[in-house]
C-alpha cells in the first residue's frame, strides 16, 4: 500500500478530511493524494499559495509574518497549515514551504523546508534540511515527509 494510501486509510479511521497548503511542491502533496482511487472520502482540499500574496488572500498568513520570519518559515508554515484548517472542511491540515532550488542564500540554504500540521487542537512545525540535492528530489523528498508527519499526527 502506498504512503497516500495509508494516510488516507488513517484519515478514514479518524473520519477527517485532509487539506494540504502548498508552496515549494506546488500541489504535488494533494497530487499524491488524489491519485489514489476514491481519495474523495479522505481529501477535501488543495491550495497552492506559490506566491507571497496567495498566502495571505488564500490562507490568511498575515504580512507582518511574511516581513518578519520570511516565507520560508516555521511561523509562515504554522499559519499556512492553520489557513487551510479554518478555510476548508478538513480536520487535519498539512503545510510545506520551502527552497527547492536552485539558489537560496547563507540564511536559507536550498532544501530547506518548512512543514506545518494543524488540528483543531493546535499546530506543529517542523525545518527539515534536505541539502542541495537538486529541485526534483527536494521536492519528491518534502512530499514523502509531508505524509510521514501526516500518517504520524492520524495515527496518534
Amino acid at each position: 500500500m502506498s504512503q497516500a494510501a495509508q494516510v488516507l486509510d488513517a484519515a478514514r479511521a479518524r473520519r477527517v478530511m485532509i487539506a494540504t497548503a502548498e508552496s515549494c511542491t506546488g500541489g504535488l502533496i494533494a497530487g499524491a493524494l488524489t491519485e489514489v482511487a476514491g481519495s474523495s472520502d479522505g481529501f477535501d482540499r488543495g491550495f497552492v499559495t506559490y506566491s507571497n500574496a496567495a498566502k495571505m488572500q488564500m490562507l490568511g498568513v498575515r504580512a507582518e509574518t511574511l516581513d518578519t520570519h520570511g516565507a520560508v518559515s516555521e511561523q509562515v508554515a504554522a499559519e499556512m497549515a492553520q489557513g487551510a484548517l479554518r478555510q476548508s472542511d478538513a480536520g487535519i491540515a498539512v503545510s510545506v514551504t520551502g527552497i527547492a532550488g536552485p539558489g537560496g542564500s547563507e540564511h536559507k540554504p536550498e532544501g530547506r523546508v518548512c512543514f506545518g500540521i494543524s488540528q483543531p487542537f493546535g499546530t506543529f512545525t517542523q525545518t527539515v534540511e534536505f541539502g542541495a540535492i537538486g529541485r526534483h528530489r527536494v521536492r519528491a523528498a518534502t512530499i514523502e515527509h509531508a505524509l510521514q508527519l501526516l500518517l504520524d499526527a492520524l495515527r496518534n
